[in-house]
């Protein structure tokens, strides 16, 4: 099932490698002082991507740690996707100059729809939308707002304006450890017809497995974080599985 991939996940605050529970700023664990050396390790792994988050991009709302970014996006030979903070045509192609692959749009896609509409057409495939979702409702700024948007009315509206890849987050299961939200990563990939990559919760093997049996019908991934920390997961042996 080549079609299914694990995306090892690295979230920079204050340039560090670190995680935080349901997005709470001020529930963060610092895994590693050097994102960088993380990056290489995941790669050497087996990684087909490097997921990375601007968690200070985020909430700043615009890029913050993009020298470090860039320093990994050169420094792996693998694709490497970022999201935290992308709120402008600028940022778009600064980031894609760095040599990142794939940038992640979030809060954007609810707050600033003609700019979304215009970086899709542009640059395509590039461009993945975030939704991170509180109850079936699209959270924005670092999740700090929930919107009165529903996640899969969304992501339908923007595969029309040429989203193909959606990354999907249950936030009530982010960071701890209790499983992906499966039914809603399917039933978004129906509605939308699109890939949707899942995020938040995969803790153990068998959540990998379950994601990775429905590939045919659009989960085109995972994103793993806390898991890889806690080693709960091994990237190299989850490779073997899906």
């Amino acid at each position: 099932m080549s079609s299914f991939i694990i995306y090892p996940a690295i979230d920079i605050r204050g340039g560090k490698c670190v995680r935080l529970i349901q997005g709470d700023y001020n529930q963060e664990t610092v895994y590693n002082e050097n994102p960088l050396e993380v990056a290489k390790a995941w790669e050497a792994q087996g990684g087909k991507w490097i997921h990375l988050v601007d968690l200070d991009g985020a909430k700043a709302g615009k890029p913050v740690n993009d020298k470090l970014i860039g320093e990994i996006a050169q420094a792996v030979s693998v694709p490497v996707q970022v999201g935290g903070g992308i709120r402008t045509e600028a940022d778009v192609d600064y980031l894609l100059s760095l040599g990142v692959s794939r940038l992640i749009l979030g809060t954007a896609a609810i707050e600033d729809r003609a700019f979304v509409s215009r970086v899709l057409q542009k640059h395509g495939e590039k461009i993945a939308i975030g939704l991170d979702a509180r109850d079936g409702y699209v959270a924005t700024r670092g999740w700090l707002e929930t919107s009165s948007v529903k996640a899969d009315e969304l992501a339908v509206e923007l595969a029309r304006e040429g989203a193909r890849t959606f990354i999907f987050t249950d936030i009530s299961r982010d960071g701890m450890m209790g499983g992906p939200n499966v039914e809603a990563i399917v039933q978004l990939a129906k509605v939308s017809g699109q890939t949707v990559i899942a995020s938040g919760g995969v803790s153990r093997y068998e959540d990998l497995q379950k994601l990775a049996e429905h590939a045919e019908e659009g989960v085109g991934g995972a994103i793993v974080g806390k898991a890889l920390y806690t080693g709960s997961i091994q990237l190299a042996e989850a490779h073997t599985l899906v």
